[in-house]
This record gives structure tokens, C-alpha cells and sequence, in this order.
């Protein structure tokens, strides 16, 4: 099998994603990274000729609600049972923290 992806490719990508992946796990991940664009280029060989588009595989359409605040009453018993809270919402820890400080 060719190779479709380098391993500087597979550095670049995982500091996007802001992961480290050591120099001995470089191989491992490169070889998975070009198996799965392999099954990509397999399935580009599948001959769709006449087959319609499809936007859902289910019948249903349109099932979501109306986005409609139901507990905005209970605002303060929603507070009082988070861990931490700040000025009326509720504080969550940092995820993605793009400061530069933790770097």
C-alpha cells in the first residue's frame, strides 16, 4: 500500500486537535490515519449512477420542538443545584483554553 499521509501530516493534524502524540506512537497513528483514507478511496469506486441523493434515511421528518425555555420559573432552584455558579449562570471548567498559558 502507498503511503497517503506522512507522519509530518499526522503531527500537523494532532496539534490542531491540540493532542501530543509521542515519537513512538508517530507510526502506529500514521499507518491507522492512511487505512482510514484508504476506506475513503474505496468508497469512491462505488458506482452511485441513478441512485437519488438522500438528506436522512428515515421517514420522519421535521420531529425536533420548539426551543422554548420550560424552567425559566425555576431559574434560582436550577442555580442552587449547580456546583458553581457566577453572576446567574452556571460556571463550567475551561476546555479549550486558547490563552497560550498552558502551553
Amino acid at each position: 500500500m502507498t503511503e497517503k499521509i506522512s507522519e509530518d501530516q499526522v503531527k500537523h493534524v494532532a496539534e490542531l486537535a491540540k493532542l501530543k502524540i509521542a515519537d513512538d506512537q508517530l507510526p502506529y497513528f500514521t499507518t491507522q490515519l492512511d487505512q482510514i483514507i484508504g476506506l475513503f478511496e474505496t468508497l469512491s469506486e462505488v458506482d452511485t449512477d441513478g441512485v437519488e441523493p438522500t438528506s436522512s434515511v428515515t421517514d420522519q421528518i421535521n420531529v425536533m420542538r420548539d426551543d422554548i425555555a420550560e424552567n425559566w420559573h425555576q431559574r434560582q432552584a436550577l442555580l442552587d443545584n449547580a456546583p458553581d455558579t457566577a453572576d446567574g449562570y452556571i460556571r463550567v471548567p475551561t476546555i479549550i483554553d486558547e490563552s497560550g498559558d498552558n502551553e
